[in-house]
């Protein structure tokens, strides 16, 4: 168990990877079934195993900015009405 942890703590420094992974295969069969005509997709959907990570994470972000606010307005809301209410 020892060893494992230790080649596990040294491929997390050297910041390594095994490979493309799932999504990675998949945007580049998508590419090649576009090339040579299989499917008819817009490019958009295609390149999307690509970007659409990224885009998930900052849809991710950008709700949970948006929860923050919502939550941050009541806040002020019931501040400001307990304080009319204790006058």
């Amino acid at each position: 168990m020892k060893d494992f942890k230790e080649n596990f703590n040294k491929g997390l420094e050297k910041g390594t990877s095994k490979g493309t992974g799932v999504v990675g295969l998949l945007g580049v069969a998508f590419v090649i079934l576009k090339l040579i005509g299989e499917i008819s997709w817009s490019w958009w959907w295609v390149l999307a195993p690509f970007w659409g990570p990224f885009a998930l994470i900052i849809g991710i972000i950008i709700a949970g900015l948006a929860v923050t606010f919502v939550f941050y307005l009541f806040s002020i809301l019931i501040s400001l009405f307990t304080k009319e209410r204790s006058q």
